[in-house]
């Protein structure tokens, strides 16, 4: 059975491949990505591994990635011995939906996807709509697949448009972009006002979904209709709805993940995505205040279960230069103790800090940072039991702990049930100051028993008379930043 609150953990493939090539003194492929590691993630209870950049990428983006002056200062701001042969070009300029023939080509994927399963495990790849690598083969045998320029527009917007030799002759085609930035010169964008262009992508697609078992869309919004109108001047029918549609007539259990900004969440779900990027819980846990975050769970909780929640992927910071130590924890224990897909990007847990570019298959040595990587264990260890995995969450009111006492405004709690299960209690005080208040418990069947708290984030154990947990209240009393995450178990009072 599927899980309704999933973990999902991000492998960057050629970082992750280049650094293996090192150890092993000659090049490595998918088939050289440890078994024990793949043990290692089910054991801290991941139900998804995404394969961030699996596809095969061509010498054009290279080249761009190597000759942009913007890019490589960027990259020697990260790489003090910085090298050319460490730009290997953004894997979401795709040359062709097969697994790179460095990585081992299609065969290694299958392989690494029969180890992924084995451990109760799934696999989760890219698929980039909005555009395609200057070199793939649609520009040469289907240059009607692309938006088109003028010789103007190429003179006027140089960021925007590029001349493209063909066989055909040259032609003036858009960069792939999004509305309110430049585009991206390692692109061309896809002209999804042509129907036959609609339904050779679909078709990549359904290729894909034999190879995985659920991608993650790239900048799935700009495809919208409306968006790609505002941006292009050309109205297309929409794609999601009957993409997503066919794919799992074919594949039933197939997942979809959008990555998706400007409040078009609700909409892309409402197309059929099972997951979209949560960005505006992340902008305001990066702001620092309770209330937001607060009001941000207050959201229908069908939206919300179908919410990846993150603190870091491969275009965010690292958390761990986003956010103090203190806040980064609490931030954590909201992040994936709520309800929606639990999304942990690789080096989050050891606390790397430095953020490595898609066009680079290296970064700097960091060093791990153990208590980090500890608190992490211990918070997947929270996420994983079967009250915040299949139970009924729900978000507390806390009131103040005495009269004037605005500090209780400072506290983010929910409580997770499910019959049979004990009750999972989340307060986080999401603050620079030490903060009280008093949450009430929904429980039931309290008469005549006491409560024990144990906090699974930390050492503390109390025990409390649950009657009063329900009527007067817990009363919590926490530091900076402070959080619990109290699983109560009760016995009848002797």
């Amino acid at each position: 059975m599927r899980q309704p609150y999933p973990s999902l953990y991000q492998v960057n493939t050629r970082v992750t491949l280049a650094s293996l090539s090192r150890t092993l003194g000659r090049d490595a492929t998918l088939d050289d990505f440890p078994d024990a590691e793949l043990d290692r993630l089910a054991g801290l209870g991941f139900d998804w591994i995404w394969f961030l950049g699996v596809w095969q990428t061509g010498p054009w983006g290279r080249r761009i990635s190597r000759s942009n002056a913007g890019w490589r200062h960027e990259f020697r701001e990260l790489l003090v011995d910085f090298d050319e042969t460490d730009v290997c070009g953004s894997c979401f300029a795709v040359q062709r939906y097969d697994v790179h023939s460095d990585f081992g080509g299609n065969a290694a994927l299958a392989r690494l996807r029969q180890r992924i399963q084995t451990r109760g495990m799934r696999l989760l790849l890219d698929f980039v709509p909005n555009h395609t690598a200057p070199d793939h083969p649609w520009v040469e045998e289907h240059p009607e697949y692309y938006v088109p320029g003028t010789v103007e527009e190429l003179a006027n917007e140089p960021r925007n448009y590029t001349r493209i030799e063909t066989s055909r002759g040259p032609l003036v085609l858009a960069y792939g972009r999004d509305p309110y930035f430049d585009g991206w010169p390692d692109t061309l964008q896809l002209n999804y006002a042509d129907p036959a262009m609609r339904q050779a992508l679909l078709s990549e697609l359904k290729k894909i979904s034999g190879m995985c078992d659920g991608v993650r869309c790239d900048m799935a919004m700009l495809v919208l209709p409306d968006v790609f109108e505002r941006t292009w001047g050309l109205r297309p029918e929409p794609f999601w709805p009957t993409a997503i549609m066919e794919v799992k007539a074919q594949h039933p259990g197939f997942l979809f993940m959008a990555e998706v900004y400007w409040d078009l969440e609700w909409t892309l779900q409402q197309q059929g995505f099972d997951y979209t990027y949560d960005k505006r819980l992340y902008d305001r846990l990066i702001e620092g205040h309770a209330q937001p975050v607060r009001d941000h769970f207050r959201a229908d909780l069908d939206y919300q279960q179908r919410s990846a929640r993150f603190l870091e992927n491969h275009d965010e910071p690292r958390a761990a230069s986003a956010f103090s130590p203190n806040q980064h924890r609490a931030a954590a224990a909201l992040t994936f103790l709520c309800p929606g897909l639990r999304f942990i990007h690789q080096g989050q847990m050891e606390g790397y800090t430095r953020r490595i570019p898609v066009h680079l298959s290296r970064g700097p040595a960091e060093p791990c940072d153990i208590e980090l990587r500890a608190f992490y264990e211990r918070l997947l260890r929270a996420a994983g039991r079967v009250e915040a995995r299949q139970g009924a969450w729900q978000l507390l009111d806390c009131a103040p702990a005495w009269e004037g006492n605005w500090t209780s405004s400072c506290f983010v709690c929910f409580l997770w049930q499910m019959p049979g299960g004990n009750p999972l209690l989340v307060a986080v005080n999401f603050a620079p100051n030490q903060s009280q208040c008093l949450v009430r418990l929904p429980l039931s069947e309290t008469t005549g028993k006491t409560a024990r708290l144990t906090d699974l984030l930390g050492p503390e154990v109390y025990y409390r008379d649950m009657e009063g947990l329900t009527s007067q209240g817990l009363y919590l009393d926490l530091p900076p930043w402070g959080y619990n995450a109290f699983e109560l178990s009760s016995k009848a009072d002797s």
